[in-house]
């Protein structure tokens, strides 16, 4: 996993293996339904990068669950570099595409991300959520919540709560999750 700040991850240890990611997946979904009373005023809006696959991920687990046709549950993405807090103080370009072609007026909004740290991603996310419709609800559904918060932001579900130091990298992918360290190149 290259890093735009001149250093490469490199992995440490392993956290999670793939097996582990789909449990996490399919318990977050039951807990997404439970909580909503069902799919039916849903929307997955999984944030770039990190979100989105998993936010897909997780749909096509609530749609199995539920016995919905593949595909019937929304998913959008949402780049939120330009609604950042931290513009000047270090290098933010929009990478990614956002695609929210649905109205969020009286939805309930699952946002999904990889890993919840600082939580001023999230705070992004919510202005630009709003820029799009105002939404009945907004959950925040995370796979791995590393702590380290700086803004009143918690997660709904959560995939696995990993204490970290605060230098640490956590990697997310649908094949499992690394700790590790950034190594300057």
């Amino acid at each position: 996993m290259s890093r735009p700040y001149g250093g490469v991850f490199v992995a440490r240890s392993r956290i999670m293996e793939a097996e582990d990611i789909h449990r996490a997946l399919r318990r977050m979904a039951h807990e997404v339904l439970e909580r909503n009373h069902g799919s039916q005023e849903l929307i997955l809006i999984g944030l770039q990068t990190g979100g989105v696959q998993l936010a897909h991920a997780l749909a096509a687990t609530i749609e199995d669950i539920e016995e919905l046709e593949p595909g019937s549950l929304p998913v959008c993405t949402l780049d939120v570099a330009l609604y950042r807090d931290d513009i000047g103080i270090r290098p933010v370009i929009p990478e990614e595409v956002t695609d929210i072609p649905f109205d969020l007026d009286s939805k309930v909004v699952v946002l999904v991300d990889d890993v919840l740290f600082t939580g001023r991603t999230i705070r992004a996310a919510l202005d630009a959520v709003i820029d799009f419709g105002r939404p009945k609800m907004v959950q925040l559904a995370v796979m791995v919540d590393r702590g380290h918060r700086e803004l009143p932001i918690r997660p709904d579900f959560v995939g696995k709560n990993l204490p970290t130091r605060r230098h640490e990298l956590v990697n997310v992918t649908m094949d499992g999750v690394e700790l590790g360290e950034l190594q300057k190149s």
